[in-house]
């Protein structure tokens, strides 16, 4: 989603470092296996094995739900953040429609949650008199706010549905799951240059890094002429495409966490 100043990502940051302390190591238990008795110790024996067969049952059913859950990813994150477009660990999925492109954007764009960080963007922008011709009080909020809106949205259709669509590449986020977290950190960043394409090959990511680039460009439009210098619109697509990816390590590593936290499979 655009962002409007470089400050948010210290959000963003802040979001980040949680995954890192939950961490991503998982402990799973190894069911241990007993020899039978010997014949006439049947009675006693039958308990034990009983007892043993429910306790290594536990150890499996233990097990399974840790691997399930490893890069298990929900629809929202906390139950309220959009997650749409991340794929769980290890899942084969058919090619991404024209179609499905443009729901997915349509859904990051229009869903309840999307006014919240427009929110509070324009909270932060006013507060730090980012855009003076703004102006302060309720009706220069309103101002700050509708000019994140209109960024926020811009760059969701030109990141996830006009560019990819006209370069057929397939815009979800395709969780790793597996190996160290320098492993897996180091695969989500690389997602803001590299993706699949529709027939399931590697990519350069044009939707991610010519579609920010478009987005920050077209605001211009609609930002006073203060605003307007190519300085300006580097940094404003330089933080789009930053936020971005520390949005897609957030992304790898949201199943972790929910499990950690939560222990949650679905």
């Amino acid at each position: 989603m655009q962002i409007a100043s470089p400050r948010p990502l210290s959000l963003v940051c802040l979001t980040l470092a949680l995954a890192i302390c939950c961490g991503t190591a998982r402990s799973q238990q190894i069911a241990s296996s007993t020899l039978p008795d010997a014949p006439g110790t049947f009675s006693s024996s039958a308990t034990e094995d009983s007892a043993s067969g429910q306790s290594s049952q536990q150890d499996t059913n233990q097990q399974d739900a840790s691997q399930s859950a490893s890069g298990h990813q929900t629809k929202r994150i906390l139950g309220i953040v959009p997650n749409f477009r991340a794929v769980s660990a290890d899942s084969h999925l058919p090619p991404q429609s024209v179609r499905e492109k443009f729901i997915t954007a349509t859904e990051d764009t229009f869903d309840y949650s999307a006014i919240l960080l427009p929110a509070a963007l324009a909270a932060e922008q006013q507060a730090n008199n980012s855009t003076p011709e703004f102006g302060q009080g309720a009706k220069g909020y309103g101002r700050y706010f509708w000019h994140s809106y209109v960024d926020q949205s811009i760059e969701n259709y030109s990141v996830e549905f006009i560019v990819p669509a006209l370069t057929h590449e397939d815009t979800r986020y395709y969780t790793l799951g597996k190996g160290g977290f320098l492993k897996r950190t180091g695969y989500s960043l690389s997602r803001v240059v590299i993706t699949r394409s529709d027939s399931g090959d590697e990519t350069f990511n044009a939707g991610e890094v010519i579609g920010a680039g478009a987005a920050a460009g077209i605001s211009n439009l609609y930002y006073p002429s203060r605003e307007r210098t190519f300085g300006n619109t580097a940094q404003k697509w330089g933080t789009n495409v930053g936020v971005d990816a520390a949005t897609f390590v957030f992304k790898e590593f949201w199943p972790d966490i929910n499990h950690k936290l939560f222990h949650a499979r679905d």
